[in-house]
């Protein structure tokens, strides 16, 4: 577990606004210490400080005015945890090139869980080295650590000295730290100290119980966890795909040409661990890694598995068509990675004689590739559900979905298809004038719709359906629903509104034409 703390992370922000990106490596221009202030219990006082305001004696929580007294120079800048929330989030984006599982740790620090990504990079050691070069050159000041639990890395990052600490060696790197390093409230670290417990040392040899009975068990579990004895998981910030496939470029790449080509290579490797679980990606995610630690994503989704390089880049072709004038190229991108975000079972069906063409002239891939290009709800189809009122029986869903649950009805989900119901119901159901019916309860035997007499030679009913009664506000009246064709041939969906009974002059209308 590698812990990532950026002790001056608001006024490195204000740095490289002001100098550049790389203003550590190339030296501080001669100005002014930087401190950010805010309002605390109606006062301003100091809430960030750089390196050399701290040499100047300066400190947090101190009244603003007092520092000025001290320091006239000083640069006061108000404080901005939105844009300091931002950069913290942004670091977090570019440190996905070490490993997937990146979690924010409060207002200035990162966890990154890599076990089994070290090697990757020459060992824990060398991947350490790399990424605090690497930050430093962006003009971040960060120090870090690497232990078994993430309870020992923050300690050591902070108030340690940093490094690589070995499991056997937590206790002895742990003793000598502030009680400050187990992570408690301000109030149980000023009361340890009060009773002589300063050091992390003094508590580990303390017994147990007592400390239990006076300061709760949070204490404890949090010395269990620092010493690896208690689990301790993170809660990455996004999903871990279930399959991922990258490209470190020796020189960087930035047009759309460029872009796709390294896509569609990837998606070549992408896809023989594909075809090894017998699956196909059905979202897909492309990371750009630009050169300064800029990361953009592209997703896009498909209605079917799909693991043809050929298909998968052909949907980010769309995509990027639309959204490569937002992407800023900069310098150019460095990482190109390809995730597989969800997979579902591959049918490996046998193709026709002149080929399998289904990619390029199918309904599905046409679907693909207007959804890539505009958005998944910008086509939409109608799904049948559970519900005998008409209006509530179908509802809209992204076509995209709804061709996947096709797909899987038809390999033996299908839902009953109700063949009494046209297959197109009247958005606001239309007024019908009805001479007279056979019975006070039966089909009307002549009706004027739409200005034309409609003689009935059929009809069935009625089908008498009534408002769910465990939905709130569906408590209308009950409809009688007839299905009627008349001597031409046309058949008619029609419904009384208003039973015998209930008003006296019921009322007829026109709720959907059978096909």
């Amino acid at each position: 577990m590698l812990a990532l703390s950026f002790p001056h992370l608001a006024t490195d922000r204000i740095s490289r606004r002001r100098w550049g990106l790389s203003w550590r490596s190339k030296g501080r221009p001669e100005a002014a210490p930087i401190v950010c202030s805010g309002k605390l219990n109606n006062a301003m006082r100091l809430t960030a400080l750089d390196e050399f305001a701290e040499r100047l004696g300066l400190r947090k929580d101190q009244g603003v005015a007092e520092a000025r007294a001290m320091y006239p120079a000083l640069d006061v800048v108000e404080e901005d945890p939105a844009a300091d929330r931002r950069l913290l989030e942004g670091i977090a984006d570019w440190c996905d090139r070490y490993t997937p599982m990146v979690a924010l740790d409060g207002k200035d620090g990162l966890f990154l869980d890599i076990t089994g990504c070290a090697h990757l990079f020459g060992g824990e050691a060398a991947l350490l080295g790399d990424i605090l070069s690497r930050l430093f050159h962006m003009g971040l000041d960060a120090r870090a650590a690497v232990s078994s639990s993430p309870g020992l890395s923050w300690a050591v990052s902070r108030f340690g000295r940093g490094g690589v600490v070995e499991e056997e060696e937590a206790e002895r790197v742990l003793t000598p730290l502030p009680v400050a390093a187990l992570r408690l409230e301000d109030q149980t670290v000023d009361a340890l100290r009060k009773l002589g417990l300063k050091y992390v040392g003094d508590v580990i040899h303390a017994p147990r119980a007592p400390l239990t009975r006076r300061f709760g068990p949070t204490l404890l579990l949090r010395l269990d966890q620092a010493l690896g004895r208690e689990e301790e998981p993170i809660s990455p910030r996004f999903p871990v795909a279930s399959l991922s496939c990258e490209r470190r470029l020796v020189e960087p790449i930035g047009t759309e040409e460029q872009i796709l080509a390294v896509a569609g290579q990837v998606a070549v490797s992408l896809k023989p661990s594909l075809e090894a679980r017998g699956a196909g990606g059905r979202v897909f995610e492309l990371v750009l890694f630009r050169v300064d630690g800029r990361v953009f994503r592209i997703r896009v989704g498909a209605s079917r598995p799909l693991r043809e390089p050929k298909l998968v880049a052909g949907l980010f072709s769309e995509r990027l068509q639309v959204i490569y004038d937002d992407i800023d190229a900069g310098y150019g991108f460095e990482i190109l990675r390809l995730n597989v975000l969800r997979h579902d079972p591959f049918n490996e069906a046998q193709g026709d004689f002149e080929g399998d063409r289904q990619g390029e002239i199918s309904l599905s891939g046409f679907v693909d590739r207007v959804a890539a290009r505009l958005g998944a709800d910008c086509l939409q189809s109608f799904q049948l559900r559970e519900s005998h009122v008409p209006e509530r029986a179908v509802v809209t869903m992204p076509a995209m979905e709804s061709l996947s649950a096709r797909r899987r009805a038809e390999q033996g989900n299908a839902p009953p298809f109700r063949g009494e119901r046209p297959l197109r119901l009247f958005a606001t159901p239309e007024p019908v004038e009805v001479a007279f019916a056979e019975v006070p309860d039966g089909a009307p035997q002549t009706f004027r719709w739409r200005r034309l007499q409609h003689q009935v030679a059929r009809s069935e009913g009625p089908e008498r359906i009534a408002m769910e009664w465990w939905i709130d506000g569906a408590d209308g009246p009950a409809r009688d629903y007839f299905r009627i064709e008349d001597e031409a041939g046309h058949r008619f969906w029609i419904y009384r509104q208003g039973l015998y009974g209930e008003t006296p002059d019921p009322r007829w209308f026109m709720h959907g034409v059978f096909a």
